[in-house]
C-alpha cells in the first residue's frame, strides 16, 4: 500500500489556500498550510515535505526568500518548489524563481489537472526515495551480517524500484525540471545497483 506524503502549501490568503486544498485533496495526501514564509519554515524544520507549492507574493518575507532560506539549510535544500503566482512570467519573476532553486513555475489561475500532474510526481519521486533509505539501511545489515534472505529482500526491492523509475520516467509531464529529478533519482539507484553487484561478487 502506498503510503502518505506530506505537502506543504503557503500563502498569505486564506482563499488561495482552500482552492489549492480543494485540487490536491483527491490525491490523498498529508496537507499542511502555512501563511507565511517564516510559518513555512517552521514547519519545513519539523517535518519531511515530497513538494512545496509556495506563493511568490506575501508580505514579510515573499515567496523568493523564502525558496532561499528553504535551499540554504542542509535539512529542506533537496525538498522541490513550485511556485504559483498571479505575475506575468514575462517580468523576469520565473527567471528569478528558479535562479532560486524552484522546479517549476506555474502562473494563477492554473489548471487544476496540471498542477495535481505535477504535484503527483514528486509524490512518487519521494516515495522511491524514501524506498531507496530503507534499501540503504538493509544494504548496511548486509553487510554486517551474513543474511542471504536480506540480500534477496534487497535484490527484489532494488528492481521494483528501477522498475517503477521508469514507468514515472515514460509518464512523467512534458516539464525539463520534473524529468530531472526522475533522472537524478535514476542516477541514484543505478549507483546503489552498481555498489550491491559490487559486494555480491565479493
Amino acid at each position: 500500500m502506498n503510503r502518505q506524503v506530506k505537502i506543504l502549501l503557503v500563502d498569505d490568503k486564506d482563499e488561495s489556500l482552500i482552492a489549492l486544498e480543494a485540487v490536491l485533496r483527491p490525491l490523498q495526501q498529508q496537507l499542511f498550510k502555512a501563511r507565511s514564509g517564516q510559518e513555512a519554515m517552521k514547519l519545513m524544520l519539523r517535518n519531511d515535505f515530497a513538494v512545496v507549492l509556495l506563493d511568490v507574493l506575501m508580505p514579510g518575507m515573499d515567496g523568493f526568500e523564502t525558496a532561499a532560506h528553504i535551499k540554504r539549510l542542509d535539512q529542506t535544500r533537496d525538498v522541490p518548489i513550485i511556485f504559483l503566482t498571479g505575475t506575468d512570467t514575462g517580468s523576469g519573476a520565473a527567471f528569478r524563481g528558479y535562479a532560486v532553486g524552484a522546479v517549476d513555475y506555474i502562473t494563477k489561475p492554473f489548471d487544476p489537472w496540471v498542477l495535481r500532474s505535477k504535484v503527483t510526481v514528486f509524490i512518487e519521486l519521494s516515495r522511491k526515495n524514501r524506498v531507496l533509505q530503507e534499501q540503504a539501511e538493509l544494504l548496511r545489515e548486509l553487510v554486517r551480517g551474513d543474511g542471504a534472505a536480506a540480500y534477496a529482500a534487497f535484490a527484489d526491492r532494488l528492481e521494483r524500484v528501477e522498475t517503477a523509475l521508469r514507468h514515472l520516467g515514460s509518464s512523467a509531464p512534458d516539464d525539463d525540471g520534473l524529468r530531472e529529478a526522475v533522472k537524478e533519482l535514476g542516477d541514484r539507484v543505478a549507483g546503489m545497483q552498481t555498489a550491491f553487484e559490487a559486494l555480491h561478487v565479493t
